[in-house]
């Protein structure tokens, strides 16, 4: 019999979960304000070209202090490429990419050394491994997500090789909506805003909005659609690997995620089966296409050729500028308010972390649909 003190040195020893994928498998490592974070790629196919540059402007959409409505944190986000990789080319080895924290600010969370913040991970980390890194959330900062974007860009060139295109875009920020369908939007209009809304006026509108909520030291929440082009039929596996179920724990391991559906989601409910059902049909090309595509791109956990199309709703940000009431460690009742740099809406930082996150979904899928076609 193990006894109990055993037991609990045992469920503590190791912080489980770190990692992510079957045969592109990648593994996070570090915390916001240790001296670094950074990712293990196991199963990168030998051959690849890595296209550092490419990696590095990946990072650069995700970055802290981009622009006046994110964090003020200033950190290059500079990747170094640890193992891997041979004249260009990844060598089917564990793919090791690091980087360095260098602008932490410590001293604005010490404030919170013995303090729960409400909605954050402090309480929960605290109770579940008996201590916990208070400086910025340690593990449990979005900072962790940059290891997943440069992850996310060698996914991508991957898929590149089968032509397949991720795209993510903000639209909506509270009450502020782009009520338009992905086929209305122009995709090359994401980029020339800094709230990645591919809708000027409703760029304009969504930014000022951050700004205004910032003023009062509090915070919003929002919604990013993405769009996965060119999938090929077939990836997902019938029961408890669907296609969408992997999709959608990618997007709910990413920080403050507190929705996900796919296709017609939750509006659905409202329709027919008569009207929701996709009609199939051939296109000129001989290609077996849908009419409509309320499933999303996937049926019984399958893609089925169609663009597959999700929404993933992110909540307001947990640390504000003004006081609340928490409890300390000794559940004492304690006044906090939020000192350092934080963003007032994630959303925009999010977008290419969405699409990082849904890239090694279907790499993945895409190398283990190769092992069990002969």
């Amino acid at each position: 019999m193990i006894d109990d003190k055993l037991l609990t040195l045992l469920q503590n020893f190791k912080m489980a979960g770190n990692s992510f994928g079957t045969l592109f498998k990648i593994s996070t490592f570090g915390e916001s304000h240790g001296k670094g974070i950074g990712v293990v790629i196991d199963g990168c196919p030998a051959g690849l070209a890595i296209d550092a540059d490419f990696i590095q402007a990946e990072l650069a959409r995700r970055k802290p202090g981009q622009s006046n409505i994110v964090t003020q944190r200033k950190e290059s986000d500079t990747v170094e490429i640890l193992s891997g990789v041979f004249e260009g080319k990844a060598t089917g080895t564990p793919l090791a990419m690091y980087i360095k924290n260098k602008d932490q600010k410590s001293k604005d969370y010490s404030h919170i050394a013995d303090k729960f913040r409400p909605s954050h991970a402090d309480y929960t980390y605290f109770k579940k491994y008996g201590l916990r890194d208070y400086r910025g959330g340690g593990r449990s900062s979005a900072r962790e997500t940059a290891a997943r974007v440069a992850a996310g860009a060698i996914a991508k060139l991957f898929l590149n090789h089968y032509n397949v295109k991720i795209t993510a875009y903000v639209s909506q920020v509270g009450e502020i909506a782009l009520n338009k369908s992905y086929k209305e939007i122009d995709f090359s209009e994401i980029e020339k805003n800094v709230i990645r809304c591919p809708d000027a006026e409703m760029a304009e509108k969504m930014i000022a909005y951050i700004k205004e909520i910032r003023k009062q030291g509090d915070t919003i929440g929002g919604i990013i659609d993405c769009v996965i082009e060119n999938c090929p039929v077939g990836l997902g596996e019938p029961a408890f690997d669907k296609l969408h179920a992997e999709i959608g724990k990618a997007m709910l391991s990413i920080n403050a995620v507190k929705g996900f559906e796919y296709g017609s989601g939750f509006e659905g409910v409202k329709m027919k089966g008569s009207t929701h059902n996709d009609i199939f049909e051939t296109n000129e090309a001989g290609e077996v296409k849908t009419q409509t595509n309320f499933s999303g791109g996937i049926q019984g956990g399958i893609s089925n050729g169609m663009e597959i199309y999700f929404r993933t709703a992110f909540k307001p940000v947990a640390t504000l500028q003004q006081f609340q009431q928490s409890i300390n460690e000794e559940n004492e009742k304690v006044e906090i308010i939020g000192k350092g740099r934080h963003d007032p809406c994630v959303v925009p930082r999010a977008v290419p972390i969405i699409e990082a996150m849904a890239a090694l979904v279907i790499a993945d899928y895409l190398l283990i649909n190769k092992t069990i076609r002969l």
